[in-house]
């Protein structure tokens, strides 16, 4: 899935997505680091991390769309070296950072 957060692009293997939501209100977490937005209802289960359910906010969803191996390109060694970063794709001339989302949510969420 490629997702626009700011001016850039990102994509996560789709097999990490339960599904997409509209925005919706949040109840803030005390003592929760700023980039946790808080808890949000759910059909009536709340999302939260931990073992259950991760939600991770996003500006846009851009598309959904498969890459083979050979269209992505490795990331650079030095932007490898403990980030959540696996590779680098392309998409209407731009480039798409590829994201291990479970590394960057541990990471964010520790």
């Amino acid at each position: 899935m490629v997702f626009r957060l700011g001016e850039r692009s990102y994509g996560i293997d789709l097999g990490s997505v339960r599904e997409i939501l509209r925005p919706r209100p949040a109840t803030r977490l005390p003592c929760a680091p700023a980039s946790v937005i808080g808890l949000v209802n759910v059909r009536g289960r709340i999302v939260e991390h931990g073992p259950k359910l991760v939600g991770a906010a996003v500006d846009e969803v851009l598309e959904v769309q498969r890459w083979e191996n050979d269209g992505l390109d490795a990331a650079p060694g030095e932007v490898q070296s403990g980030s959540a970063v696996r590779a680098l794709g392309t998409q209407d001339g731009g480039v798409v950072v590829v994201l291990d989302i479970h590394d960057l949510l541990s990471h964010v969420l520790a």
